[in-house]
């Protein structure tokens, strides 16, 4: 038999979080540890809030994405009023939702809610090496576009497993609030560039298949509306 001292070093050990662990979305540490302050809060490296914080220490939600033909995809987005915990927690629940998906960006009414909120992570994008860079971003608007254009494929998680060619600025600058309320800018080119005008679109009730001939856009409505009418979702119970 185990002498007292030696089960409650193993007692305490599988009670501490791993380290390391709570940097890697999707991997939960235990709920409900009473931690040193210095533990409590996690930190992933961000191209621009780089105090961005990742908390594992409660359970995190996995939201719904709607799809098309969703009406909801249409609404343009109201401005976030203001920045708190309860909003903080929303992005993060956006987060994980979208890592879960898996995608490098989610607007805040993909998921239902039409509020002028993105997340977006386009690191592993660029080396699949990469660690976690994380991007939150309340109220983005776009100043400056470049007169050079660019041509990339796009897909989206609200149109699923559908890709096409779209043309855009090659470069923006945006503006925003991180997720301390601390105004932001920011200079994008490349993935990242595609992915915050992406993202911005659908603040404003846009998808990428705007961008496309009639002919292509009306038949990918028709396809996903079909779909829509064969398959409708089920409650999760």
């Amino acid at each position: 038999m185990l002498p007292f001292a030696a089960i409650f070093v193993l007692a305490l050990f599988h009670l501490l979080p791993v380290q390391g662990a709570a940097q890697r979305p999707g991997v939960r540490v235990p709920t409900g540890l009473l931690l040193p302050s210095n533990l409590g809060r996690f930190h992933l490296r961000a191209p621009v809030d780089r105090t961005a914080p990742l908390s594992y220490l409660r359970p995190v939600a996995k939201l719904d994405i709607i799809t098309l033909p969703e009406r909801k995809l249409r609404l343009p987005s109201d401005p976030v009023e203001r920045i708190d915990d309860d909003l903080r927690r929303f992005m993060d629940d956006m987060l994980e939702t979208m890592y879960a998906a898996p995608g490098i960006g989610l607007a805040a009414v993909q998921v239902g809610v039409p509020r002028r909120l993105i997340v977006l992570d386009v690191a592993k994008r660029e080396d699949e090496e990469a660690e976690p860079e994380p991007m939150f971003l309340v109220n983005p608007e776009i100043l400056t576009s470049a007169d050079d254009r660019a041509l990339h494929e796009e897909g989206c998680l609200s149109i699923p497993e559908y890709y096409a060619e779209v043309e855009r600025p090659a470069s923006v600058r945006v503006r925003y609030l991180d997720r301390h309320g601390k105004k932001q800018e920011i200079d994008a080119d490349g993935i990242l560039a595609v992915c915050l005008q992406h993202e911005i679109d659908h603040l404003d009730g846009r998808l990428f298949i705007d961008y496309l001939s009639k002919l292509k856009r009306d038949m990918v409505i028709k396809r996903f509306s079909k779909q829509a009418r064969l398959s409708p979702k089920v409650p999760v119970l």
